[in-house]
């Protein structure tokens, strides 16, 4: 398995809304996806600018499909990332 945690960062606040609701409809494909077990999307309280992607995937070869799959070609690419500062964290599951 892999996982891949990944911080989101909106650049304007004023972009909060448009950004989630981006977020929203990625997450949602994203989990149709073969290869995801696990699609989380996190809105911070602390900082609304904030939002987290809790990521499980089977193999490196789905998630490599994921990145070319609609979710992130025609939302997550053109759409969020200009909008964002990005911090992706490959991670190993110590205690799941």
């Amino acid at each position: 398995m892999l996982y891949n945690n990944v911080t989101l960062t909106v650049k304007n606040e004023q972009d909060v809304d448009k950004v989630l609701e981006l977020l929203i409809q990625q997450a949602t494909l994203s989990r149709l996806e073969p290869g995801c077990a696990r699609f989380e999307l996190y809105h911070s309280q602390a900082n609304r600018c904030v939002f987290q992607l809790i990521e499980q995937w089977e193999s490196e070869e789905l998630l490599a499909e994921h990145r070319e799959a609609r979710a992130c070609k025609e939302i997550y690419f053109p759409h969020v990332i200009p909008l964002v500062d990005r911090v992706a964290h490959p991670s190993d599951a110590v205690l799941v």
